[in-house]
């Protein structure tokens, strides 16, 4: 959706939506790759073209359980006229040695096992008496209790033809074959794949460390038992859910009470294990918005300062009401209107100051954040996947003039429609759980009609 021009209330800019996230990523920068071994890889990006230096498998091996034999031995066999094959030894997964296999001559074998010389195809077990002298075998019999040692002979009752049942070499990747590709986010199937192929380390972006700290002296952890005039601190849950759920690394501060000396030490301590910070509350015009009164603080304490953001479009001076380089902002949308952004510490890591109201944080997260936490990452497609939709609802849905407005919804990709989910307040977190996608209403559009076209941004 294109940018809305930007708007002037007295002498603060209302910054768009656009804007300010154009502002955010122009400031990210990705982490620097690391080598990391491959379980610690997991969820990163991989930042080089992995090629494949053994062919998989490396060998013929046998997809069953049965045994190797030459094609003419078996020829015409039939449970009637079997062919009689004497077995000259087992072949196991892992094996070294391999026993030749000549004219008459079988050897049992094992799913994986190689194929041994001499060898053209594997008949199943189920094919054959097992060894046994009877009707046909309905598994392996175990080589310590095989007869004669896995010796004898066994009765086939079935021809195969030339490389039955046996994968060969190379037939799932050959040896210089690209394995995966750079910017390829490692998920279980990619280590495996690694491992495979006998990578031990892999070079990747690192997953962001990512610090969520919620302000307010009204909020309780829970689990404690609440006092009159308390609520239980969400917010710094859901953030921390929502930052692992995009591929941080995340740590939840418990709530910080509304004194900036204690949230200034805290953000400073937080700092040496953070590639992003993020805070929740204190952000708006109230006279306990301790957020802004701490980032000041901060900005003019010399080596612990605060950098702004990039400025993007947005300059700076009376404009914005600043914070020791932090930009406070007000934003033209709903929910979400106050927000903080800039950078802080010797390392200038990157923090997002987002609104207290719970609806209004994560709806800035998603917005703000996670597309943030995707730019550390490296990934070149940083939003959530967006789709046209058409309302279905009972009445038109309202806007404010002006606004982008952000509504819960729940999408129907069979129908291609979407319903909204709960009213428009900020603070309606339980219609939030039930909705798995975000409706879009522009800033020019103050009412949407039952059957009208939305976009709408998928939160699954």
């Amino acid at each position: 959706m294109s940018s809305s021009a930007p708007q002037e209330t007295g002498r603060q800019r209302l910054w768009s939506v656009d804007e300010h996230l154009a502002d955010v990523l122009a400031a990210i920068r990705p982490l620097e790759p690391i080598e990391l071994q491959l379980l610690d890889a997991q969820g990163c990006v991989l930042v080089e073209d992995v090629t494949v230096p053994v062919a998989l498998p490396p060998f013929d091996n046998s997809s069953m359980d049965g045994y190797a034999v030459r094609v003419a031995d078996v020829q015409g066999a039939s449970e009637e006229f079997p062919a009689v094959l004497t077995v000259i030894g087992d072949v196991a997964a892992g094996s070294g040695e391999l026993p030749t296999v000549g004219p008459g001559q079988s050897a049992r074998i094992m799913t994986g096992a190689p194929l041994p010389p001499g060898a053209e195809a594997v008949v199943p077990v189920e094919w054959t008496d097992g060894g046994t002298g009877g009707g046909a075998a309905s598994g392996m019999t175990p080589a310590s209790a095989a007869p004669e040692g896995a010796a004898g002979e066994v009765r086939v009752h079935r021809a195969a033809e030339a490389r039955a049942h046996v994968r060969a070499r190379g037939s799932d990747v050959q040896a210089g074959d690209l394995a995966l590709a750079a910017g390829t986010v490692l998920g279980p199937p990619q280590i495996a794949l690694l491992a495979a192929i006998g990578r031990g380390t892999v070079r990747v972006r690192p997953r962001p460390r990512v610090v969520v700290l919620s302000t307010g002296s009204e909020l309780v952890q829970p689990g404690e038992p609440l006092a009159a005039g308390t609520i239980y601190d969400s917010n710094s849950f859901a953030l921390a859910a929502a930052a692992r759920d995009a591929g941080a690394i995340a740590y939840r501060v418990g709530a910080v009470s509304d004194d900036a000396d204690t949230l200034r030490a805290t953000i400073e301590d937080q700092l040496i294990r953070a590639d992003l910070l993020v805070t929740t509350g204190g952000v708006s015009v109230g006279a306990y918005d301790v957020v802004k009164e701490a980032l000041t603080s901060v900005g003019g304490s010399g080596g612990s300062g605060v950098s702004g953001g990039s400025g993007g479009s947005g300059g700076s001076g009376e404009e914005d009401v600043q914070g020791g380089g932090v930009d406070f902002r007000k934003l033209a949308m709903q929910p979400g209107k106050p927000q903080g952004f800039g950078s802080i510490g010797p390392d200038h890591t990157p923090l997002l100051a987002l609104p207290g109201n719970p609806v209004s944080s994560y709806v800035s997260f998603e917005l703000f954040v996670r597309p943030a936490i995707r730019a550390l990452m490296g990934l070149p497609d940083v939003n959530r996947p967006s789709v046209r939709a058409e309302l279905k609802a009972d009445k038109a849905l309202g806007s404010p003039a002006g606004r982008r407005q952000f509504l819960r919804g729940k999408y129907d990709a069979g129908s291609g429609t979407v319903s909204p989910v709960g009213g428009s307040g900020s603070h309606l977190i339980a219609a939030l759980a039930h909705a798995d996608s975000l409706m879009v209403v522009p800033e020019d559009v103050t009412s949407v009609e039952p059957g009208a076209e939305l976009e709408v941004i998928l939160l699954g």
